[in-house]
């Protein structure tokens, strides 16, 4: 691991040492147009639903999405159920009596609900558990539509309809979770590749804004996801509106997926010390303010040793002018943007800011990794 590390430092600092420093300008700037797109990444549980941009068996953030989003996105059927709470027919496909092992998943968020040896086969003719995946995989509420009074079981993520839970399933529970099928998306054990297991890793970087930063890394091999969000405050699940004051302590940020088998940390700090401006304390161009602040969101012992190596190797050559500020933080949570924020540059390419700021950015970018280049 020492050796990895010192490569790693050498490598970037070799890099900086040779290449031009982009500096990026935080965005500032609001706009209210809806995210309609997404891109499409390898999902651990082998399916993949283009369509939908919330399907994600990597992203657990809670969801608040629109019925009128999840209208466009969802198949008729599943749309009368999970937004709807309507009820399939029961007896419905083989499902409800199916013993083959494998891992049950929200269909419209992927979610994971359930493993299989979490189910059991009833009478009732719809899929049974008496055991959820953990506790946040679904909630609850009363329901007492049709003069009955039910508990309705909900997706923890997105708050889909699934179907209802009762006190007459088997030991050790006592419960059913009685599920509509078509809620459900099963993946066999033997469908889910060993291969690509570990290879998925996750880190959180704030660079200012997070639609610069967001649309510089989209164009990295290996990077399967960016999503833009915020981390690092002490208010849950903050408003965009509610970051911009600057009182929350929350940082714009960016959370990237990458597969480690096509990229690695050693790219991914080279891309972040290269893209914004490391030197400038809670500023990035005309922007300022802590939510604005260079920092790394380490979340495990590897991430921040490697990210103080680095930080210390480029002081000491002086790369910078000025000493690096960039802030090594603990990662607790990071919290979506509104859906608007999300693939900004690619859904705003004609709005001034994206061709005046973000534009020269990508264009920067691109020269200096050309041979790094997702192929469009």
């Amino acid at each position: 691991m020492l050796l990895l590390l010192t490569n790693m430092q050498k490598s970037i600092l070799n890099f900086l040492l040779l290449s031009p420093l982009i500096m990026l300008n935080a965005c500032g700037q609001n706009n209210n147009k809806q995210n309609t797109t997404s891109k499409t990444i390898v999902m651990e549980n082998v399916i993949s639903k283009p369509e939908n941009p919330y399907y994600s068996n990597t992203d657990t953030t809670k969801l608040n999405v629109s019925d009128a989003e999840w209208k466009k996105v969802l198949s008729a059927d599943l749309y009368a159920v999970a937004r709807q709470a309507d009820t399939e027919r029961a007896f419905t496909g083989t499902m409800w009596n199916s013993e083959t092992k494998g891992t049950y998943y929200c269909a419209a968020c992927c979610l994971k609900l359930f493993k299989s040896n979490q189910k059991f086969t009833s009478s009732c003719g719809w899929p049974s558990f008496f055991e959820q995946d953990n506790e946040k995989s679904v909630v609850f509420k009363d329901d007492n539509s049709y003069g009955m009074r039910r508990i309705e079981a909900l997706c923890g993520r997105c708050n889909s309809h699934l179907g209802h839970l009762f006190d007459d399933g088997p030991a050790p529970t006592g419960k059913r979770y009685c599920m509509n099928a078509i809620s459900l998306d099963f993946v066999p054990d033997s469908l889910t590749s060993p291969t690509n297991n570990g290879n998925i890793e996750t880190i959180v970087l704030g660079g200012g804004c997070y639609w610069c930063v967001e649309a510089v890394y989209e164009n990295l091999q290996g990077v399967e996801k960016v999503v833009s969000g915020f981390a690092g405050g002490k208010v849950e699940n903050p408003s965009y509106e509610q970051v911009c004051t600057g009182r929350t302590g929350a940082a714009e940020v960016v959370k990237i997926t990458y597969d480690k088998t096509k990229t690695n940390l050693d790219e991914i700090f080279k891309v972040f010390f290269t893209v914004h401006d490391t030197t400038t304390l809670n500023r990035q161009g005309a922007d300022v303010g802590t939510q604005y602040r260079s920092v790394i969101f380490y979340k495990n012992e590897e991430q921040k040793k490697a990210a103080e190596s680095i930080i210390a190797e480029l002081n000491n050559a002086k790369v910078y002018s000025s000493k690096i500020v960039t802030t090594l933080e603990p990662f607790k949570a990071f919290y979506k943007a509104e859906d608007y924020h999300q693939n900004y540059y690619q859904n705003n390419k004609n709005q001034p800011y994206c061709e005046m700021v973000i534009q020269p950015k990508i264009e920067k970018f691109e020269k200096i990794f050309k041979d790094r280049l997702k192929k469009k």
